[in-house]
């Protein structure tokens, strides 16, 4: 899919910042519409004449600010799941964090760098055409029998190794879960972290450079073919206590200190990545627990 279908929003009570930001999203081939301040963009996100795949949000606006929008945005679910991105000369850790824990994706900070901006906005964009594709797929596939499937279920088991099984293993789990949706963003998350952190040994700082470069899935499938990679599977359970549903992911890994990666953080909020474990504990479950070296995780919601 070409970004020429990708529309963007992008919202700035600075016309010289809306005419830079369109002219670079433009010349990467994104379908770009403006906004001057948070009322005006809402108007354009109500009136459902387009389909944004992801929203550049200034957080300094007069009539509407970014976080005025950005919370109008969350509570309407038919916006709830594009994400935002603020684009702000505030760079306070406080205020990074609050606008984190409201729902913001990412943050660029002004002035902003022509090859940080394609990274973090094409990686809103993927997370966003994931999210739309699971939705397509629920909706041709639910039947009311599917909706209470979690009640049926004892134990499931599987074996992934590419990011492609990943993503259908957990399209395929989230399905036994009470809100699917909710699910299948913090399954596909841990699944990736394990193929790609644990078995393939992408650190966070690579990661982070590799995304910057458009390398990220190129250099996972060239160590997927490496002879030391040979044979490595991320183990995957999902289990029915009948007072909770119980995610077990094991991989080949080392481990990592995982309590950094827990909470939002603001020292990370301007990275591409580092936020994956936190979202999917914040959304996806009600509890996440990383056993022993930190190669095994256990993520519980209750049913």
């Amino acid at each position: 899919m070409s970004n020429q279908t990708v529309e963007l929003l992008v919202v700035d009570d600075e016309e010289f910042n809306r005419d830079v930001l369109q002219e670079m999203l433009s010349s990467a081939g994104y379908a770009v519409t403006l906004a001057a301040d948070g009322e005006e963009a809402w108007e354009i996100l109500d009136s459902n004449k387009h389909n944004f795949s992801t929203i550049l949000l200034d957080r300094m606006m007069p009539r509407l600010d970014g976080m005025g929008l950005l919370a109008r945005i969350k509570a309407d679910k038919r916006f709830a799941e594009i994400p935002v991105i603020f684009q702000t000369a505030v760079d306070h850790p406080l205020d990074v964090v609050d606008g984190i824990k409201a729902g913001a994706f990412y943050y660029l900070i002004k002035p902003i760098d022509k090859n940080v901006l394609f990274a973090i906005v094409q990686s809103a964009v993927n997370s966003f055409r994931l999210s739309e594709d699971f939705s397509g797929n629920l909706l041709i596939k639910a039947s009311p029998e599917q909706s209470h499937l979690y009640k049926l279920l004892s134990r499931s088991e599987f074996w992934v190794c590419t990011l492609l099984e990943a993503r259908n293993v957990a399209t395929a789990l989230s399905g036994f879960y009470p809100y699917p949706q909710h699910a299948f963003i913090g399954i596909s998350e841990l699944l990736i972290n394990a193929v790609e952190h644990g078995n393939l040994g992408i650190s966070y700082q690579e990661k982070s450079r590799l995304l910057l470069e458009g390398r990220w899935e190129d250099e996972i499938e060239r160590r997927l073919a490496l002879p030391e990679h040979a044979g490595k599977k991320v183990e995957v359970w999902l289990e029915n206590t009948l007072r909770e549903l119980r995610l077990t992911i094991s991989d080949c890994g080392e481990g990592f200190d995982c309590a950094k990666y827990m909470e939002m953080s603001a020292e990370r909020a301007f990275d591409p990545n580092g936020r994956g474990i936190a979202m999917s504990r914040k959304t996806s479950f009600d509890r996440i627990e990383y056993k022993g070296k930190g190669n095994q995780v256990v993520a519980v919601v209750r049913i």
